[in-house]
């Protein structure tokens, strides 16, 4: 087997990490805070109820896709602004993420890992595309 042919797990591992914590965190604002709590919780921070909504969007659509592999490049490319909001909102809280309120290094970790996926990939096990949407999406972010 020659290096071009061996399949790249790395991109599949970073695509599946990245994804699944992405849909975790869209459902756990869903689940567990509730729409209602996480719109609040926004409010707190002197955001609008849009941008809870649309975290919420982005974390699930986004994480999905992710973690199956459609449009990788582009999902993970489209999450990085919700992934800077969530670095901006613990900015203020130390370097680990277990000081109160949570401290940045996870949220960093994350615009890492989105960063990662978007320059690598889908890696193997990947659905790569849509047929109803794929015309719409540019070549380049299709992998």
């Amino acid at each position: 087997m020659t290096q071009s042919t061996i399949p790249n797990y790395g991109a599949f591992i970073t695509r599946v990490s990245l994804g699944g914590i992405l849909l975790a965190h869209g459902l756990l604002k869903v689940l567990v805070f509730t729409i209602p709590g996480t719109v609040g919780y926004f409010a707190s921070l002197g955001l609008p109820a849009t941008a809870a909504y649309l975290t919420i969007f982005a974390e699930i659509a986004g994480g999905t896709a992710i973690l199956l592999g459609l449009y990788t490049r582009l999902a993970s490319l489209l999450s990085i602004p919700v992934l800077l909001g969530a670095l901006w909102v613990h900015a203020g809280n130390n370097w680990v993420f277990s000081a109160e309120g949570g401290g940045w290094e996870f949220p960093l970790l994350l615009v890492l890992l989105a960063l990662a996926v978007a320059f690598h990939g889908n890696g193997p096990f990947a659905l790569r595309k849509l047929p109803v949407i794929d015309g719409y999406i540019p070549q380049n972010l299709k992998a």
